[in-house]
């Protein structure tokens, strides 16, 4: 695992979905993902979209958030064990990514925030919402170098920012400019992954960073990363769990076996947030005082899907098209687990 020092914040190396990214034919994006899935093991019983030769639920996870310490806890195998059922885990480096692999048919089950599903969702992909967590808007932030001359989000017109495409932080930059009377056009925009972000940020490459926690702790931590407005007042910051239509119509009792271990996670780090800040530091290579950080900020719990969250989310959705940055409108409810009675 990559450490964390000085300047410099941890990778999650070359994923699958990270690969696939970076080539520029939709077919080579596929063929990438595919290709690992197959080397990881990830995709057996896959053949026609089935899992006929073994039942197993595959799901992706990011380096940080409460699927990482379910996997590390290994609490769903037994759980999944009585319903017949194995898993498998993918690391992905951010939400987009990991929703790509959803769309590809190489995982079932996964968490992002609140802008990918919604670039995935006007792309086709099936995916369904099937829970969420409750609103944490410190754990994302618009951030300035310690001597920058910048001091509002008004300030950033004509600057750089630089953020990962399709994230909550793309939301919240929307949001945030639009508050402060700025046009998202009169933005200069670059879209890196959280490590390369970093490294511009730090060169003076680009004026601003859009990022989340841990990220974003980290850099006010041990850079003096200075805030010009976290999601206080400006957004929400959702975190939601998604499956595929398939999976949730096949296997409804494996999603709700997963969404409870989900549950069991998050009620123990909100109890217990120093082991929690502790188990996370090797995973994700940052020091336990500034996960404590992070973790202050968080809600770890997962509720069903209100009308309310969809109503909050088709705001989301709503204001990306208005934009351009989703070439159709898209309605949300469309892709809503029905309540399981």
């Amino acid at each position: 695992m990559t450490e964390f020092s000085g300047s410099d914040l941890p990778a999650s190396g070359l994923a699958a979905s990270d690969l696939a990214r970076r080539l520029p034919l939709t077919r080579r994006r596929f063929a990438a993902l595919l290709a690992t899935a197959l080397a990881a093991g990830l995709a057996t019983g896959w053949a026609g979209g089935a899992h006929a030769q073994e039942k197993v639920v595959r799901i992706g996870y990011q380096k940080y958030g409460t699927l990482i310490l379910l996997k590390n806890k290994g609490l769903l195998e037994g759980k999944l064990k009585a319903l017949g059922y194995s898993v498998r885990w993918a690391e992905f480096p951010a939400g987009p990514q990991l929703l790509e692999a959803l769309n590809a048919g190489a995982i079932d089950f996964g968490n992002t925030g609140e802008a990918p599903p919604i670039f995935a969702q006007a792309a086709g992909a099936p995916l369904v919402y099937v829970g969420y967590e409750p609103a944490a808007p410190e754990g994302e932030a618009i951030l300035v170098p310690k001597g920058s001359p910048l001091k509002t989000v008004a300030d950033l017109k004509g600057k750089t920012v630089a953020l990962n495409k399709g994230s909550n932080v793309h939301y919240l930059l929307v949001k945030a400019l639009e508050k402060a009377g700025v046009a998202y056009a009169d933005v200069k925009t670059t879209f890196l992954t959280p490590a390369d972000a970093r490294a511009a940020f730090e060169r003076g490459a680009v004026d601003a960073w859009a990022i989340w926690d841990p990220f974003q702790a980290a850099a006010e931590k041990t850079i003096e990363a200075r805030q010009l407005a976290d999601g206080t007042g400006i957004v929400s910051n959702y975190q939601f769990y998604f499956t595929t239509k398939n999976f949730a119509e096949q296997a409804p009792q494996v999603v709700d076996a997963v969404l409870a271990g989900v549950a069991e996670i998050g009620a123990w780090v909100k109890a217990n947030p120093k082991a929690a800040a502790e188990e996370f530091s090797p995973l994700v290579g940052i020091p336990t005082p500034i996960l404590e950080v992070a973790l202050a900020r968080q809600q770890y719990d997962v509720k069903p899907i209100t009308p309310a969250v969809v109503a909050q989310q088709q705001e989301v959705a709503d204001a990306f098209h208005k934009l351009g940055l989703i070439p159709k409108p898209i309605r949300i409810s469309d892709a809503v687990r029905a309540a399981r009675s």
